[in-house]
């Protein structure tokens, strides 16, 4: 099977070759473990984990290698432990398990390899010794910086001037910097914060910077050089370009991946989402509201390359339409052969709409009484990281916010069908009312009335 993936650092779409076939390795970077997980967190999880489904399938399991990050030391760590007046490790421990809990919600593999920031201190400073060694990096005043003109082509990931870069970043002004775009590497900590004994003979204890980390991490488990790299696009620049440059410097190597894969941004009912805007939603409160597969389904509608506009009403269809695959499917046996239209998709940069559309033939297959249809719609769909539940468990499923007893609903139910015989259609729409009021939405349909939680 041919794949396909869009390389941010090439600006075009290519077909993949692995460095290695028996060896395909990628790196994600993973969460800062201060707070709960946001809804725009949850994208490049779920687009990520559906590139390792492929890859696994084209290469198989015993020969691909997915390592994505927990970055447990860092400012934003730092002052939520101020502001809580709890020990930092303790966020960490408890933020950590929010997340996992979370992404295990949106039926995510677990990657093979999930590096900690500090289990990899003497690796980052190794790594920054060899660049000061290199001349591309210095220390001052207690800092270790990269001295960003020390690298010609800094700048070709994001396809920018180092002009173009100052002007549009948010460049920390320092005078001990030789560069205005220098960026940190190590740096003297604060009493209180978490502490090194620090590299390049600097006396005062210190703690790495942001970007270092996964140049260290990756080389660690990954090697120096490696498959694909990926990460939302807010990530291209600096932390991307800025692994680039440390990595290639630090080992003398000419790439440190060769695709760097990006999911577009996440806005919420077409704004971008902010604490300010009053849209600021966490993954956990959506999953308090919705299945966890229906959030993957709602994320997956949209091109990963494409921003993403997430609405209640998107979440809404996705639920409706894993109704329907799981009412055709739940006594098929998903041993069938996936599509292959769905497949191609798939291996097409991840064409997830139009895998879908194939999907939804099968499903009209499906409902026409095609047996291999409903079994070939039930592989598809665990593939994409669906229709894994029971039919029945599916069904059961109920938002935090709503208490329903089934069995007073199906009483209801037959009453109403008893009164709809009897022509008493007053009374029908009574009981059609009182479920209405109980949060419960019916459906008149040839094989009966079914129901759902009204939304």
């Amino acid at each position: 099977m041919e794949l396909k993936l869009y390389n941010t650092l090439n600006a075009k779409k290519e077909i993949f070759t692995p460095l290695d076939a028996k060896n395909v390795r990628i790196y994600v970077c993973g969460p800062t473990v201060y707070d709960h997980a946001h809804i725009g967190n949850a994208r490049p999880v779920i687009v990520f984990d559906l590139l390792y489904r492929l890859l696994r399938h084209v290469y198989g399991p015993d020969h691909v290698t997915y390592a994505r990050n927990i970055t447990d030391v860092d400012d934003k760590i730092n002052a939520r432990a101020v502001e809580e007046g709890v020990p930092i490790n303790e966020i960490t421990a408890r933020t950590t398990k929010q997340f996992h809990d979370d992404i295990a919600a949106l039926g995510t593999l677990a990657p093979d390899i999930e590096p900690r920031a500090t289990d990899h201190i003497e690796q980052m400073k190794a790594l920054i010794a060899r660049l000061v060694e290199k001349g591309n990096a210095y220390v001052a005043q207690g800092h270790v910086l990269f001295h960003v003109p020390s690298m010609a082509d800094y700048g070709k990931l994001s396809k920018r001037s180092l002009d173009e870069m100052e002007a549009g970043a948010r460049v920390e002004v320092a005078p001990y910097k030789k560069d205005p775009m220098d960026f940190v590497l190590w740096k003297p900590s604060k009493e209180g914060e978490p502490a090194w004994d620090s590299p390049c003979g600097i006396e005062e204890p210190g703690r790495p910077g942001w970007h270092i980390e996964c140049s260290a991490m990756a080389a660690e488990h990954l090697g120096k050089t490696f498959d694909i790299h990926g990460g939302g696009v807010d990530l291209v620049f600096p932390h991307h370009e800025n692994e680039i440059a440390q990595t290639r410097c630090g080992f003398g190597t000419g790439m440190m991946a060769q695709v760097w894969m990006h999911n577009g941004y996440l806005q919420v009912e077409g704004r971008k989402m902010s604490k300010s805007e009053g849209n600021f939603i966490t993954l956990r409160d959506v999953l308090k509201e919705w299945p966890g597969e229906a959030v993957r389904l709602a994320m997956l509608t949209t091109h990963y390359r494409q921003p993403i506009n997430w609405t209640g009403a998107g979440v809404r269809e996705a639920k409706r339409t894993l109704d329907h695959w799981y009412r055709l499917t739940e006594d098929a046996e998903p041993g069938c052969a996936m599509s292959a239209d769905m497949l191609q998709a798939i291996g097409d940069d991840l064409n997830t709409p139009k895998a879908l559309t194939a999907m939804h033939r099968l499903r009209s297959e499906a409902a026409h009484g095609d047996k291999d249809a409903a079994a070939s719609l039930k592989a598809c769909g665990r593939f994409m990281g669906v229709l894994n539940m029971t039919a029945k468990d599916w069904k059961n499923w109920r938002p935090v916010s709503v208490e329903i007893d089934d069995g007073q609903v199906e009483q209801l139910i037959a009453a109403r069908l008893e009164a709809r015989r009897s022509k008493d259609y007053t009374e029908a729409d009574r009981l059609r009312d009182e479920l209405a009021a109980m949060g419960v939405a019916l459906k008149d349909g040839p094989e009966g009335t079914t129901w759902e939680i009204a939304r």
